[in-house]
């Protein structure tokens, strides 16, 4: 089950198993979801991201939530987009798969995720928004109650025209 809600992903008014950050490789906290979660969640976020210490472009990675509204926090690096020859759509389908191996592995229930690359990594929004979708209502993560969390209300019209 996937549902599209407008708000801020840092300031969740329900709880989760796990909250879906936007990382970096290097697993250093930056700006967009990925600060907003580090200041949400408290220092220790970014001592346990030290800890890890870095996974690749199309991976994610599990810490504790710290002080957001959830168990988990996963950490899913998606591509900077270039010009789509670069294997975006490979990478970012595969930080999406990595993001719900994850899930499954950790028996998880709930998750609230953003949509990857679509901020300062420049993915066009309508590509991006559409991995998302195909990736999350595969038969085999059907069992998880997926909650997309947009910035912008333009984010729910997109995503409308996939259903």
């Amino acid at each position: 089950m996937i549902e599209i809600k407008l708000g801020d992903i840092s300031q969740l008014a329900f709880q989760v198993d796990a909250i879906v950050n936007a990382a970096n490789a290097d697993l250093i906290p930056g700006g967009g979801v990925d600060g907003a979660l580090n200041r949400a969640a408290g220092p220790e976020l970014k001592e346990a991201m030290a800890k890890i210490g870095g996974t690749t472009v199309g991976s994610a990675v599990l810490t504790p939530a710290f002080d957001l509204p959830a168990t988990y926090v996963i950490h899913a690096v998606g591509p900077r987009y270039i010009d789509g020859a670069h294997q975006e759509k490979v990478l970012l389908t595969a930080a999406y798969e990595a993001v719900f191996r994850l899930a499954h592995e950790y028996k998880l229930h709930s998750l609230a995720l953003p949509v990857l690359s679509s901020g300062i990594y420049g993915y066009p929004k309508a590509a991006a928004a559409q991995i998302l979708y195909e990736v999350a209502t595969r038969p085999e993560n059907q069992q998880f109650k997926t909650t997309v969390i947009v910035f912008e209300p333009e984010w729910l019209l997109i995503f409308e025209k996939l259903k």
